[in-house]
């Protein structure tokens, strides 16, 4: 049946695209009911598009697949924004006020409004987190309308990027003729999807681990107070295992079975010399291994803690630090990262804080958490609606068709493999008649073999007891089996018979006899 009232949202990763599509529930659920990706590692870097051609054709291909899925069109979907050019920067508005002045929402904006026409060389403002106001000389405040003060100043967190990310970005989808419903921040729905309120209250640190950027975001009293990426991410170790002379599939293996984030020292010589090997294709040692996995989870989490120490939030995170995206459930990552930091409370977050209903299978390992933000973050229906029928624009004919030359290919598939099967089937009985034939003939010469050496052997004991009219029988027997490699002894016992005939005593005495007589009728 198809889908009518439904959210579409596309992340766009490093490793590879990734679409979804969904309902909402009442009670805070979301009815999954469809999920498509496509590899982008030939055309996404850092999460910035830098091949928009290859771009346009992935989304087009994971769009299609959750119109297929759905059975339904998409008119628009929701798009995250993230990669290594997006951070956070901090901006003070101040306006003084003539006298004593209630302030008013219309005021408020204003100064929101200033805050964005500050001057950014190639950056542009995608969004803005408003912090506290402070109102005269010391009053803080997140809600300072109808507070009477004469000087108000407003305190920012811009989060901003390069003019190009988010053009290509457009650009690409201008291409597909879909449309975009809304450009979201993928840090913020990640927060959304993850952190609890009582983390982002207390104060926190995410830390979103993707293929070739790390993400950092820092929480506190619910608002966010720095954000940054770091230009290193999973792939990074892959690549760092490459440098072995090892090709990037085996050496992601590698990463995937064997890779740890921090291995306790041992000093057993068993473990010392151990190796890891992918289907004997290629093999590491286990402590080379850890070595170069254990650099590299070391510098970017050098990385990360600089950033969080950067916010100045550092010793006010409660809530500790949360750790999510693809690459943490790396083993031990939450050890490596208290050595460095000692922080004691770190969450591994592979799930989401969102309950996720339906048949639809999605990876569970944190790679999906920002997606599921996306989606969660969407409020549009993104269905395409023909508003004079009030039904989907043209895709139930679409679909109908589809259905039809799917049925008419499935049943030339389904003759075309019967024929084959009947093929095969007769071709199979045929070789085990020729099987048959083969060992038939086999036990036949077997049995004359056996037959013939029985004869040889009787005519042999015939021959021993000097019957050699019965042995010849025997071994006239033999001959007519024509049991050729027993032809030659044949032979030759018939000629050893032939001529035992010629020297047997009472032959020779019947010859004499003979001759006698013969010459006597002479006389």
């Amino acid at each position: 049946m198809a889908a009518t009232d439904f959210i579409a949202a596309i992340e766009l990763g490093s490793a590879k695209i990734t679409g979804i599509a969904g309902k909402k529930n009442a009670d805070g659920s979301i009815q999954v009911l469809a999920y498509a990706s496509e590899r982008s590692s030939d055309c996404i870097k850092k999460g910035a598009i830098y091949n928009l051609d290859k771009t346009t054709q992935c989304l087009s291909a994971v769009i299609c697949q959750l119109e297929e899925t759905l059975h339904a069109s998409i008119k628009k979907v929701y798009v995250g924004i993230g990669g290594q050019s997006v951070r956070s920067i901090r901006h003070t508005e101040t306006k003084q006020l003539t006298e004593e002045t209630k302030i008013s929402q219309a005021l408020i904006d204003a100064i929101m409004e200033s805050n964005r026409e500050i001057t950014l060389m190639d950056q542009e403002i995608l969004a803005v987190e408003p912090q506290e106001y402070k109102l005269g000389n010391n009053q803080l405040t997140t809600e300072p309308v109808g507070i009477q003060t004469d000087r108000i100043e407003g305190n920012f967190l811009n989060i901003i990027a390069r003019n190009s990310l988010k053009s290509n970005i457009r650009q690409c989808f201008r291409q597909t003729g879909y449309e975009v419903a809304e450009y979201l921040l993928s840090p913020l729905a990640t927060a959304n999807a993850v952190l609890t309120g009582s983390e982002k209250r207390s104060g926190c640190a995410l830390v979103d681990f993707g293929a070739d950027t790390t993400t950092v975001s820092v929480y506190k009293n619910n608002l966010l107070r720095h954000l940054a990426v770091i230009p290193l991410g999973s792939s990074n170790i892959t690549k760092d295992i490459c440098s072995l002379q090892i090709e990037e599939e085996d050496a992601e293996q590698l990463k995937l079975h064997y890779a740890c984030a921090y291995t306790e020292p041992s000093e057993n010589e068993d473990e010392l010399g151990k190796e890891y090997s992918i289907d004997g294709k290629c093999s590491i040692r286990a402590h080379k291994l850890e070595d170069i996995v254990e650099a590299r989870v070391k510098e970017i989490l050098e990385n990360v803690w600089n950033q969080i120490i950067l916010s100045e939030y550092s010793d006010k995170l409660l809530s500790g630090v949360i750790l999510t995206g693809g690459a943490s459930k790396l083993p031990n990552l939450d050890k490596a990262f208290f050595n460095i930091t000692k922080i004691e409370k770190i969450r591994i977050a592979q799930n989401g804080a969102i309950e996720l209903r339906g048949d639809i299978n999605i990876p569970q390992d944190g790679s999906c958490n920002t997606l599921i933000g996306l989606l969660a973050a969407g409020k549009d229906n993104c269905c395409k609606i023909d508003p004079r029928k009030g039904h989907q624009l043209d895709f139930i004919d679409d679909l109908q068709k589809k259905e039809e030359e799917a049925r008419l290919k499935a049943e030339a598939e389904r003759k075309a493999a019967e024929e084959k099967a009947a093929k095969e089937a007769e071709a199979e009985r045929i070789r085990q008649l020729e099987e048959a034939k083969i060992r038939q003939e086999l036990e036949r010469a077997q049995k004359r073999l056996h037959d013939c050496e029985t004869l040889i052997t009787e005519a042999h004991r015939q021959m021993n007891r000097k019957k050699y009219k019965d042995a010849l029988a025997k071994l006239e027997q033999a001959r007519s089996l024509n049991v050729q490699e027993k032809d030659e002894e044949i032979t030759s016992m018939i000629a050893e018979i032939e001529k035992l005939k010629e020297d047997n005593p009472f032959k020779r005495l019947l010859n004499a006899l003979k001759n006698g007589a013969d010459e006597m009728m002479k006389d």
